[in-house]
């Protein structure tokens, strides 16, 4: 079922009810939640059931769909447990269940009869035939496997008859649409059972066997190798060829993933959806979103499987790229004796020269003025954990992001 242009949806991660208002307020059209258990990102502080119901409240005033996941792969102790969450999550009323199981898939059916399902990426729906399977069991939405080039996925739109999700940003996984088998070995924690420790991003030597103790890089690099460490996936300057293709949604991943990467993401990818759908002949990739991704830590970019080139799906060798920024602190609100009210993040100082974040327009050049702390007293830092009043040059508005260019040393603006 191909997609109009008109109506593709920017898909937001909520990893926490924090980043669910970052998501909302940087321009998300929808976001994708989940609760203590039964998703694939256990420690990303997820949600209770009185914040999902609050998450739910937030989400319909502000006019963004919610979807909530519970897509672990079930076992059989568990149908129980998962019956009872399906039903508690009737008094969220989603707008959509994002399921892989097809057990979990049936019970939903079942006990939300009225609430669509989306079929997660974890299911690997990899052509067209097994995307009309999942439309004829009663499926809204499948997330096509991340190993489809984008030919594929234009086919499986045009002719499946179900929408198709596609990620558009966020971090790639070496296994085969998610399914590891790493983390469980080596730290008895379960990919597909929401707890992966990652174990593909860790730092890897070879030990001779007559020579214990010494360890010996496999790759010229000091740190060790980086055996199966994948890049991040990033389509920014390829979203008229996703949406040409019929995708009804650009999804973003990252529920772990900290608000200065939410923030970054969601409006750049806005910014780009927002300039397509008003002139898609006029399109063009601005260079300061580039930037603004680039200043998000991140493995190298890379566009994944979708254009079919061997050399964009190779490792990297080189692990984290360090962002250009320290993010020290988000704007809560105005205060009434003047300045804004900012929760510390990291470390800043008094007369810093920072850069500040906000949904609209360029991310824009500042300095800190003043620091003063909860008695009122002037500070020449900011202690992270910390909330203080800071006046800048121009004023901050709420959910503005703060952060620190490198290499600038404090007190410099240039």
């Amino acid at each position: 079922m191909k997609a109009n242009a008109d109506t593709v949806e920017l898909l937001a991660p909520a990893g926490t009810p924090e980043k669910l208002e970052i998501a909302v307020h940087y321009g998300a059209d929808a976001v994708y939640l989940a609760g203590r258990d039964f998703s694939l990102r256990n420690f990303s502080g997820n949600f209770s059931l009185p914040e999902m119901q609050a998450a739910r409240h937030f989400t319909r005033q502000n006019g963004v769909r919610m979807y909530v996941a519970v897509n672990i792969f079930s076992r059989n102790g568990e149908a129980q447990a998962i019956a009872d969450y399906l039903t508690a999550l009737q008094s969220v009323e989603p707008d959509a269940l994002i399921v892989a199981d097809p057990a979990i898939f049936m019970q939903a059916r079942r006990l939300l009869p009225h609430v669509p399902l989306h079929v997660s990426t974890q299911a690997n729906t990899t052509n067209t035939g097994t995307a009309r399977f999942w439309r004829d069991l009663g499926a809204a939405r499948v997330n096509a496997a991340r190993e489809l080039t984008l030919e594929e996925i234009r086919q499986m739109a045009a002719e499946s008859g179900i929408a198709v999700e596609t990620f558009a940003h966020g971090a790639m996984c070496i296994a085969y649409s998610g399914r590891c088998l790493l983390s469980g070995y080596m730290k008895k924690r379960g990919s597909n059972r929401g707890m992966c420790c990652q174990p593909c991003r860790f730092h890897y030597t070879v030990m001779e066997q007559t020579r214990p103790g010494r360890y010996f890089p496999i790759a010229e690099d000091p740190r060790g190798a980086y055996l199966f460490n994948s890049r991040d996936l990033c389509m920014i300057e390829h979203l008229p060829r996703m949406i040409e293709a019929g995708v009804c949604s650009l999804k973003i991943e990252g529920r772990m993933k900290s608000i200065h990467y939410l923030a970054g993401v969601v409006k750049v990818y806005r910014e780009a959806l927002d300039a397509w759908l008003h002139d898609p002949s006029d399109y063009r990739v601005q260079d300061r979103w580039i930037t603004e991704l680039s200043a998000i830590s991140h493995r190298g970019y890379c566009t994944g499987f979708y254009f079919g080139d061997p050399d964009q799906t190779s490792a990297n060798l080189d692990d984290r790229i360090a962002p250009g920024y320290r993010f020290v602190g988000k704007a809560i609100r105005r205060h009434p004796d003047g300045g804004t009210l900012v929760q510390v993040k990291n470390k800043f100082f008094a007369g810093e020269a920072v850069d500040v974040l906000s949904p609209h327009g360029p991310t824009r050049r500042d300095r800190v003025e003043r620091i003063v702390d909860g008695y009122g007293k002037p500070q020449s830092l900011a202690q992270p954990g910390s909330t203080v009043i800071v006046d800048l040059a121009t004023p901050l508005e709420r959910l503005d992001l703060i952060r620190c260019p490198a290499g600038l040393p404090a007190g410099r603006t240039p």
